[in-house]
């Protein structure tokens, strides 16, 4: 059992580290605004090494610019549209917003565009027409990265209309039967990725073939009638033209 002397001991050597953790709980109280301000600044500070080191925050201008693994992972990134074009859409990407930083760095970066492709899909005149219709200017799209190719993004677009309405482009052109699936580039079509997204792309090819819409619209009875009635004249005609050639070699 110890003896008073180092009871005594003991309580002398704990009086200093007491005294530190009093000063520094009164120094905290008097200065609270202070620490509070610190620690936001220290949260901040490790948002921002995080995100710059994920690149959440910086604007991507060309499909070079997107690390390999954001397209590995098919992560989504969201853009303003700029352009409609023969080939796709030229999207400008918006990066994750942080007060004050982003503008910053939105100044002293220009405003480059993604070219952006409909993944799995061929479209028609069509299909390009419908999409400039119903794509509002500078309306925000998500893009879910597929692959790359050269300068190219090939993705699925997505519109947010509303909490409940996410209307995906790609299907969409395809369900009204405004374009054809085709071979997802940069994908390996043994893949399981490519697999899923090829059967999700073709169900909405064939909904438009069931319903014979656009492309896979059937001419009427008597549309049908009329084609057959036009080749019987024609041939009717030629029939007529070789009986008169005929008779003129003769005579």
């Amino acid at each position: 059992m110890p003896s008073g002397s180092d009871t005594a001991d003991v309580n002398e050597d704990d009086k200093p580290s007491k005294n530190v953790i009093a000063h520094i709980s009164q120094f905290a109280d008097d200065n609270l605004t202070l620490v509070r301000n610190i620690s936001t600044c220290l949260g901040i500070a490790g948002f921002l090494i995080i995100a710059r080191s994920i690149r959440l925050i910086t604007k991507f201008g060309s499909a070079t610019d997107i690390p390999a693994r954001f397209i590995e992972r098919n992560i989504s990134i969201r853009g303003r549209l700029r352009n409609i074009t023969e080939n796709g859409l030229e999207v400008e990407h918006l990066p994750i917003y942080v007060p004050l930083l982003s503008r910053l760095l939105t100044k002293r970066q220009s405003v480059p565009l993604l070219d952006v492709r409909l993944a799995g899909v061929e479209m028609t005149s069509e299909g390009h027409a419908w999409i400039a219709q119903q794509l509002e200017p500078a309306e925000t799209l998500w893009l879910r990265l597929i692959a790359r190719q050269n300068q190219s993004l090939h993705c699925l677009v997505s519109v947010n209309r509303g909490s409940l309405f996410n209307t995906c482009v790609n299907e969409e052109v395809l369900r009204l039967g405004l374009a054809r699936t085709s071979p997802l580039v940069g994908l390996d079509p043994h893949s399981r990725a490519s697999w899923s997204l090829y059967k999700r792309l073709m169900r909405a090819e064939r909904k438009a073939e069931k319903k014979g819409k656009g492309l896979w619209k059937e001419d009427s009875r008597w549309e049908r009638v009329s084609e057959v009635w036009r080749n019987n004249m024609m041939l009717v005609s030629l029939k007529k033209l070789f009986k008169w050639t005929s008779r003129t070699k003769e005579k």
